[in-house]
């Protein structure tokens, strides 16, 4: 109770220094909420003259959108520091958690939750849920709810995983901003779409390398049951909530080997 009750102490610092300017956040947070909103007006205005994507709907592609931006918007408010990671090792600010007497990644996450980012990817993915979620035919049973959480849960989790295991690189390399611009930001684009469309190799990746089929393509399919679930193993819809899990696991068991190997860059 003392660990939570700290977490929550520093989440509320970090929106309190967040919302010293009000309005500036406020603007921010539009400004993130029209940008990510563009895109999907483009993919709305293709679908109204194509029809669907590999038999995906406008709809279900919203469905789809939506859990991509839902699962990003917890991740930066609990994972923002290490979005940043390889900043603070350069910067030498790393060295100020080391002398401080709790664990590292609990100083880490929670401690500067980007709050900004968090709004405008929140408030689009819950408008996104609320348009399509009634259109897609999903019975929404105790069943449905609890896999729908939990796929919520799981895509939080490996996301944050991944910032975990590209923060641990910054241990051997100190900067890794391009590695993960390759396989968290581009990966996280092809999510938005049915993997279905993509190349073999494509679909490699975005399943066994970067798992982000597993966010929000593997739980929409639990839900929607779409035909092209026919060219993967089904297994995948049923253990999507918990692949997460592993994957945190992993990128935890990885930063504590990792972080032995830290040498401070100074000041």
């Amino acid at each position: 109770m003392n660990e939570l009750r700290i977490a929550l102490q520093s989440l509320k610092m970090s929106v309190k220094t967040r919302m010293q300017y009000r309005a500036d956040s406020l603007v921010a947070a539009l400004a993130v909420f029209i940008r990510e909103s563009a895109n999907i007006i483009v993919i709305y205005l293709a679908l109204l003259k194509f029809d669907s994507i590999n038999g995906w709907n406008v709809n279900e592609m919203l469905f789809l959108f939506s859990l991509l931006f839902l699962t990003y918007a917890l991740v930066v408010s609990l994972f923002a520091d290490l979005r940043d990671f390889s900043r603070m090792i350069r910067e030498g600010r790393f060295d100020w958690l080391l002398v401080r007497p709790r664990g590292l990644l609990f100083q880490l996450i929670l401690n500067n939750a980007d709050i900004i980012a968090s709004v405008g990817h929140g408030t689009l993915g819950i408008l996104l849920f609320l348009i399509s979620a009634g259109k897609v035919g999903i019975r929404w049973d105790f069943a449905t709810i609890l896999y729908y959480v939990g796929a919520i849960v799981g895509g939080v989790l490996l996301q944050g995983g991944m910032f975990i295991f590209f923060s641990s690189l910054s241990f051997y390399f100190v900067e890794t901003n391009s590695l993960r611009e390759i396989f968290y930001w581009n990966m996280r684009k092809f999510a938005g779409y049915p993997i279905s469309i993509y190349h073999k190799l494509i679909q490699g990746l975005i399943i066994y390398v970067v798992p982000f089929a597993f966010v929000n393509y593997f739980p929409a399919q639990y839900l929607l049951r779409k035909p092209d679930m026919a060219g993967f193993n089904e297994a995948y819809i049923y253990i999507a909530p918990f692949v997460g899990g592993i994957v945190y696991l992993a990128a935890y068991l990885f930063w504590r080997i990792s972080v032995k190997r830290y040498y401070s860059t100074g000041n």
